[in-house]
């Protein structure tokens, strides 16, 4: 049960004065909290914060006010000149004067009583807004406020500005936050009294009052310490929650897997390569897993090609041999058919038995899997998120293993649980992610990274060129193609559109057509899907020897000798995407090149974005340089895939925030795990309030 003093913060805005079902759909655009399918609260109102404000402490006096500036003037007032009678069209003007000058006030359809009662003539009159001048005179278009002078104090010097959407006026949303503020019950102190102390955090409601009501435009910056309060009070709230399924996770008992090494040795004979230095730590660290009794919840991130899959594949050997069954879930038929390929005839060597399930088995194969599974004959399982969710039972599933984690979230983590006596779990990720947000969204999780590339492949060698050479670029490919080699050249469209006059990918086909004949092949994602697998075997075979693609080939497609990549109008790609179509060449032993094709000129970001990935190929390097260009909400596609985007905290002013959250979370949950101490009551207020709710009743769940 909700605690009854948060009642006021969770019910719906239309119980505010003056927010009716209308400009409460409005209001929802710009409220920062996922609402679901849920109606805005009066709570979530607090954390629509100003995105910048504006100062009205600036009197320069009327001849002293710059065009454009927004300035407040004392003023008398000298006569008021109304429009013709009849005649709208004409504004209605208010002169008056200071020391320094005259100044024209102008007002369109304007209501002349509220004018006079306002601005009675002979009085002073403090009126605030946009200069602006017109042939050496000085005007107010419709001034933002007016008050007399002996009612000057109700006038707002620093006034923040809102996030607004069309339909929905500032003043309105101004009122409504006043008033969920008003609403806003006295809380108890969730934070420790010497964090607050070290980082000059106010208390969570004056933090609130400060960042709407700011006496300097500091006051609503996400870098002062009260916006930072309040960040910190949203990732905490995340940390916690985290937490709390980790330790429900860690509750189900697993068990200790140790075998007698017998399996993992054969198998790690048959591999025809050595591991690298990173695939053994991370093993290492699997391995210290396993063995304990409590279950095992890491993540492994690796770049584009560093053996994740053989580090898996080792994981899983290691559970069968400690008498259990692995499962390896990718989120992809085509990428699971690609585990399947590259595990099963390893394995098959040291006597594992594997099998692959997805929506493609039907009938008899399918039942057989099945019965293997349920009876312990079948080893390892590979497949789509099919093996969790329908009828699958396994005899004894001691080890689940996730690939490309972003795709499941934190429910999907605790709904694996179900599946065997608490399955270990490694999940596997090839985007690398940044560490703040692996901290955000994996908070509950150990990490292992893979940083190295297996030997023998060769760095990429990445130029960028304007559009201007790509003749010479083009005379480059003729002689590549002639010493064998093969290319992709990718185009950001499939066909030219009217708005954006890029080159597409049919126009560069058409266009090079002539220079390569029956050499050039075509593959983007409006083609059939057997177009598209037979122009990926005609390039793969070596029968074409150009492929001119869209980004369909961004993923999980595999042409170890591919050795150039043209992208064309690089400038319009994000640097993850750059990073992934570049680590299509470099697969096999021949030296590669990537070729940045640009259209000049370039904004700053596009500059930045081209520059890093000449300067690096580390996958991670790049992911942190991308979050600082573009933000935690569109990495990762975080807005789609689950991850948390935030209402108050930006991940690159409070990174440092991050940390201290985490080690606060865990040692809070350490010490009292039901959080039923007095802090721990005030947190289970704070998890409220930041609606993490599911983290309330996992504790109720025990």
């Amino acid at each position: 049960m909700r605690p009854s003093l948060l009642d006021p913060l969770f019910s719906p805005i239309t119980s505010l004065a003056g927010i009716g079902p209308k400009v409460a759909v409005l209001i929802e655009k710009v409220v920062p909290a996922d609402l679901g399918d849920r109606a805005a609260r009066v709570g979530d109102l607090m954390f629509v914060l100003p995105n910048s404000v504006i100062d009205r402490r600036n009197r320069p006096g009327i001849a002293l006010s710059a065009e454009g500036a927004i300035v407040t003037l004392e003023v008398r007032i000298d006569r008021h000149q109304p429009a013709p009678r009849g005649n709208r069209s004409v504004p209605y003007r208010v002169f008056a004067h200071d020391d320094t000058g005259e100044i024209a006030l102008t007002f369109f359809h304007a209501h002349a009583a509220y004018l006079e009662k306002a601005m009675p003539e002979g009085e002073k009159v403090i009126v605030s807004g946009r200069m602006e001048w017109f042939n050496g005179r000085p005007s107010m278009v419709h001034p933002d406020h007016i008050a007399l002078a002996s009612e000057a104090d109700k006038l707002p010097l620093v006034e923040p500005v809102y996030p607004l959407t069309a339909g929905l006026s500032g003043k309105v949303l101004r009122r409504a936050i006043g008033q969920s503020l008003e609403r806003l019950p006295a809380l108890p102190e969730w934070l420790d009294a010497e964090l607050m102390r070290r980082q000059s955090f106010p208390d969570f409601t004056a933090a609130l009052q400060r960042v709407h009501n700011p006496a300097d435009p500091i006051d609503a910056s996400p870098e002062n310490a009260a916006w930072r309060r309040l960040a910190y009070d949203e990732l905490l709230a995340g940390q916690v929650s985290l937490a709390l399924v980790r330790a429900k996770v860690r509750k189900l008992h697993g068990r200790p897997l140790t075998g007698d090494g017998r399996i993992v040795n054969a198998l790690r004979a048959a591999l025809p390569y050595q591991l690298t230095g990173s695939q053994q730590t991370a093993l290492e660290e699997i391995d210290a897993d396993l063995a304990k009794p409590e279950r095992m919840l890491r993540l492994l991130q690796g770049d584009v090609g560093s053996g994740k899959t053989v580090v898996a594949l080792l994981a899983m050997a290691r559970a069968v041999e400690a008498g259990g069954q692995a499962a390896l879930m990718a989120p992809t038929e085509i990428l699971a058919r690609q585990h399947m390929a590259t595990i099963a005839p390893l394995a098959e060597r040291v006597g594992i038995k594997v099998a692959v399930l997805t929506g493609r088995e039907k009938g008899r194969d399918r039942a057989q899997t099945l019965a293997g599974l349920e009876s312990g004959e079948i080893d390892i399982v590979i497949g789509t998120h099919a093996l969790f969710q329908e009828t699958v039972a396994f005899r004894d599933l001691a080890l689940a293993v996730i690939d490309e984690q972003h795709r499941f979230g934190v429910h999907q983590r605790l709904a694996m649980n179900a599946k065997g006596q608490a399955p270990d779990m490694l999940v596997m990720t090839a985007t690398p992610i940044p560490r703040t947000l692996v901290l955000t969204a994996f908070g509950d999780m150990d990490v292992s990274r893979l940083t190295e590339k297996p030997a023998g492949r060769q760095p990429i060698r990445t130029v960028t060129l304007p559009l201007e050479r790509i003749d010479e670029l083009v005379g480059r490919v003729r002689d590549a193609v002639a010493e064998g080699q093969k290319i992709y050249w990718i185009c950001p469209l499939v066909e030219e559109s009217e708005e954006v006059k890029l080159m597409s990918a049919e126009d560069r086909f058409a266009s090079l057509q002539p220079v390569f004949g029956n050499r050039i092949g075509i593959v983007h994602g409006r083609m059939k899907g057997a177009d598209k697998d037979e122009a990926m075997r005609a390039f793969k075979a070596g029968e074409t020897r150009v492929l001119i693609a869209t980004t369909v080939i961004e993923v999980g497609v595999d042409v170890p000798d591919a050795t150039i990549m043209v992208i064309e109008h690089a400038e319009r790609f994000g640097l993850a995407q750059l990073h992934q179509l570049r680590g299509r060449v470099g697969r096999g032993s021949k030296p590669s090149s990537c070729v940045l094709l640009y259209k000049d000129p370039l904004g700053e970001t596009a500059k930045r974005r081209l520059s890093v990935m000449r300067d690096t190929e580390d996958g991670f390097v790049i992911a942190e340089e991308d979050l600082k260009l573009r933000g935690e909400g569109e990495l990762l596609g975080t807005r789609q895939s689950g991850t948390p985007g935030f209402q108050v905290a930006r991940i690159e002013a409070h990174a440092d925030l991050l940390e201290i959250a985490r080690d606060d979370a865990r040692l809070i949950l350490a010490r009292d795990p039901e959080l039923v101490s007095p802090r721990g009551e005030a947190l289970r207020l704070l998890l409220y309030v930041f609606g993490r709710d599911e983290a309330v009743r996992l504790l109720r769940a025990g």
